[in-house]
């Protein structure tokens, strides 16, 4: 069944837990018509003046798909920054080459399209604050505190005696 979203019933609300300079709006049509896609993800986003779009990031595991619908913005990416302007189509690959980041450069509003692939799960990173984030748990870790595969796993005797005498 097709599913149409008329310009006219727009409703633009700002995405919670949002904190300057982040603050985006996000038409929330979709969700109030009860469309939920399960690979095809997609938004329509207002990035106000002065406002960046999300942390600089990349995705390992999705693709994201841009379409400058009005406005203008400054697109930042591995290579640097580039202005782009309503009816540019950008193209986010995934992996580091595919890093990103919007900012409203301008006193007009900025309206695009955003849609990414979602295989049930994706790993952000955030090469400026050095996190990750894991979805959809939407946990957060820095990466400087990596682990080595077997840390905290010693005793492992002592909790298998611990088990076997709990079924005794």
């Amino acid at each position: 069944m097709a599913t149409i979203f008329k310009a006219e019933q727009r409703d633009f609300q700002e995405s919670a837990n949002k904190i300057d300079p982040f603050r985006i709006f996000t038409d929330v049509s979709r969700v109030k018509k009860g469309v939920n896609p399960e690979n095809l993800i997609f938004d329509l986003r207002q990035l106000n003046p002065g406002q960046y779009s999300a942390p600089y990031h990349f995705h390992r595991y999705a693709e994201e798909l841009f379409l400058i619908l009005s406005g203008s913005a400054t697109l930042r990416t591995p290579d640097g920054l580039e202005t782009v302007n309503s009816g540019d189509l950008l193209f986010f690959e995934k992996g580091e080459t595919g890093a990103h980041q919007l900012y409203n450069h301008t006193p007009e509003k900025c309206v695009y399209l955003d849609i990414r692939t979602y295989l049930g799960y994706d790993i952000a990173e955030y090469p400026d604050s050095d996190k990750i984030l894991i979805a959809p748990a939407f946990e957060i870790f820095s990466k400087n505190t990596r682990a080595k595969y077997f840390d905290g796993e010693d005793g492992i005797k002592e909790k298998w005696n611990e088990i076997e005498n709990k079924q005794s």
